[in-house]
């Protein structure tokens, strides 16, 4: 994970809080800052959670990658909720690995088992948004055939197969500055392309 900005970076903390076991470098955060103010901008990679593995009653089974992407998930509530205490500008965006509803898959139907789209993990995602963040995307932009991933096999891109699991939560008074938020679809076409394309959200200077 990493941070790259044009203007100063100030207090860079690495590693989501609530567990010092863990290795895994999926979160980053530090302050912008601007002439006019500061965004803490925080960067995660949320764990895939396949492949989901269950307990016969249907919890996961401890020590599994679902229960990990779970576990995980709490811990960036907990983050998300002192972010909002900060009462700062702050975003958290990157591959989320979740797909939020319905129209964000071109095919739903087949990731409902599928640790993005299981209801544990779509729960998950609505629990940290309603704590008062603002999706950056669906906040301007409505409608399905948006996606920013879009699978290697099949001609995925070219039938536009994709789904839609990278995103940015805005706190309120990031949401305040929202100018933008896009998909830039085409790099999917370049040769040798990653299987994930760029979010832009712009802010108010």
């Amino acid at each position: 994970m990493a941070i790259l900005s044009r203007l100063p970076l100030e207090d860079v903390t690495r590693g989501l809080p609530g567990d010092d076991t863990d290795e895994q470098a999926r979160w980053i955060e530090a302050t912008v800052v601007g002439d006019t103010g500061a965004v803490r901008v925080c960067g995660l990679y949320l764990p895939n959670g396949n492949p989901v593995e269950l307990e016969e009653n249907g919890t996961p089974v401890a020590g599994g990658k679902y229960a990990y992407k779970l576990g995980w998930m709490d811990r960036l509530q907990a983050r998300a909720t002192a972010l909002l205490e900060d009462e700062m500008p702050a975003l958290m965006g990157g591959d989320y690995n979740i797909i939020p509803q319905a129209q964000d898959a071109a095919r739903p139907d087949a990731w409902r088992r599928d640790a993005l789209f299981r209801l544990p993990s779509r729960e998950a995602f609505r629990r940290v948004e309603n704590l008062g963040f603002t999706e950056a995307f669906r906040a301007t932009t409505a409608g399905d055939g948006h996606y920013t991933f879009w699978d290697y096999q099949a001609g995925a891109y070219n039938r536009n197969d994709g789904i839609r699991i990278d995103h940015f939560l805005l706190t309120p008074q990031c949401a305040d500055l929202l100018e933008g938020c896009w998909i830039e679809a085409d790099v999917r076409a370049m040769e040798k392309p990653s299987d994930h394309v760029p979010v832009w959200v712009e802010l108010a200077a």
